[in-house]
């Protein structure tokens, strides 16, 4: 699809678009479950990296040639340019394709963790901690000094261990194995992976509906009086791109890019998106 090509406002960049990643409201959005207010026709993508070949009004943060990452205005990142508002500079150490993995599951962490209230001492029960979004969040726990328990499928048992989380597996008996690590219970859970057990994870934060956030989990969130975090009414936490560079530099921070495609290919990403079992990121590279 043609369109014209955006030019910025007062405070947004275009960008030359080289990488966009694929998230899970990709497809809700190309379903029409979404559309952030959006006009049609709509592109799709949040996550973008590439180089600054434009600047609206009042921008002095970066100039024409630099290399950022951020969220694209309007879901519009798998295109040829894109317009940022919210962006930062992408550390030295990364590539676009791994700089264009990371705003969303990064703002989507962040968020959670802020509204917990997670600082040094927390115990923090993370439900779905393998994927992209719970790579982050444990991460992100463990820099700020809580303690990590994590569930996931026995085989990202390691990699769970290999992030500063204590692993646990998936399935019945789950609350059990989470009661042997932790005798008194946790301070708070986060569900990332939506999968029905809300009324387990306020037993384990000592039945306390106000100690659970699920980022994936509507209808058990309206059912079991637990909230459900959402950027759009919440407000986000966009401000932690400008912050991240220094832990990603220290090596305390990592989002593995699982797969690459190019834009011929989206299709198959978008597939790959809503039937795998995504350890990383999914991007596209599209320059």
């Amino acid at each position: 699809m043609d369109l014209p090509d955006p030019h910025p406002g007062p405070g947004q960049v275009r960008i030359k678009v080289r990488a966009a990643g694929i998230s899970a409201s990709d497809a809700k959005i190309r379903r029409g479950e979404l559309n952030f207010g959006a006009s049609l026709p709509q592109t799709t993508g949040a996550d973008v990296a590439g180089v600054v070949d434009e600047i609206g009004d009042g921008v002095t943060d970066v100039a024409v040639g630099d290399r950022v990452f951020g969220i694209s205005d309007n879901q519009a990142a798998v295109a040829e340019y894109a317009l940022l508002t919210f962006r930062a500079p992408i550390p030295p150490s990364l590539g676009f394709v791994d700089a264009a993995g990371i705003p969303v599951a990064l703002e989507t962490a962040t968020r959670g963790l802020d509204q917990l209230h997670v600082t040094s001492g927390t115990t923090l029960f993370i439900n779905g901690a393998s994927g992209g979004i719970g790579t982050a969040t444990t991460q992100l726990a463990v820099a700020r000094g809580a303690r990590v328990i994590g569930a996931a499928s026995a085989r990202n048992s390691g990699y769970l261990t290999l992030l500063g989380a204590e692993p646990v597996t998936y399935g019945e008996g789950m609350t059990d194995r989470v009661g042997a690590l932790a005798p008194d219970g946790v301070d708070v859970a986060l569900d990332v992976a939506g999968n029905g057990v809300l009324p387990e994870l306020i037993t384990l934060t000592g039945g306390e509906p106000k100690n659970v956030i699920t980022l994936a989990d509507f209808a058990g969130a309206e059912q079991h009086g637990v909230h459900f975090s959402n950027g759009f009414v919440d407000g986000n936490a966009f401000g932690a791109l400008a912050g991240i560079g220094e832990l990603i530099e220290s090596g305390k921070f990592w989002l593995p890019v699982e797969r690459t495609f190019p834009l011929e290919q989206i299709a198959d990403a978008h597939h790959a998106s809503e039937t795998g079992h995504v350890r990383g990121r999914l991007v596209m590279i599209v320059s």
